[in-house]
């Protein structure tokens, strides 16, 4: 793995911190959805949060 700068690291706390927010908010937007297409929607959006959050968590290995 390559050093990554102090700016480097603030950048990716903050875009890892933005995704964990987004995917809370998206599973709580789900759970309260009536309308199975829109829990559907609210459900991808909280997958991929997750799953952008893992990737960058990835450069801090």
């Amino acid at each position: 793995m390559t050093n990554i700068s102090e700016l480097e690291l603030q950048n990716l706390r903050h875009l890892i911190g933005g995704y964990d927010t987004t995917h809370c908010k998206m599973q709580e937007y789900a759970k309260c959805a009536s309308d199975e297409k829109v829990k559907q929607f609210f459900e991808k959006g909280a997958k991929s949060a997750m799953e952008n959050k893992q990737q960058l968590m990835k450069f801090l290995q």
